[in-house]
């Protein structure tokens, strides 16, 4: 038997290597917008019982405003480093992916 038989096709994980990072890209995409809507729902939940204890009824959206510029620095701070976030590829698989 040859030692080829036992081997993918180079199409085949090249394509496995393309869904597996779009899967990664969703799943980044989703946590994203679970942040930004937690963010607002806490902070407003949050500014609303305020503003009932002391009737202001504006800390609500306020609150709620607070919640998603909170959620948004957290997620630059978070996700805006993608280039370090991950190992760097080593010289050779930067050869093989066509990476420059």
């Amino acid at each position: 038997m040859s030692s080829q038989g036992n081997r993918a096709p180079a199409g085949f994980s090249q394509r496995a290597a393309a869904a597996q990072g779009r899967a990664e890209g969703l799943n980044i995409g989703w946590t994203v917008f679970s942040y930004l809507l937690s963010g607002m729902a806490a902070y407003g939940i949050i500014g609303w019982l305020i503003g009932r204890a002391v009737h202001v009824p504006l800390l609500f959206p306020v609150g709620m405003l607070a919640g998603l510029g909170i959620s948004i620095a957290f997620i630059i701070y978070r996700y805006g480093r993608l280039g370090l976030a991950g190992p760097s590829p080593r010289p050779a698989e930067k050869e093989m992916t066509g990476d420059r």
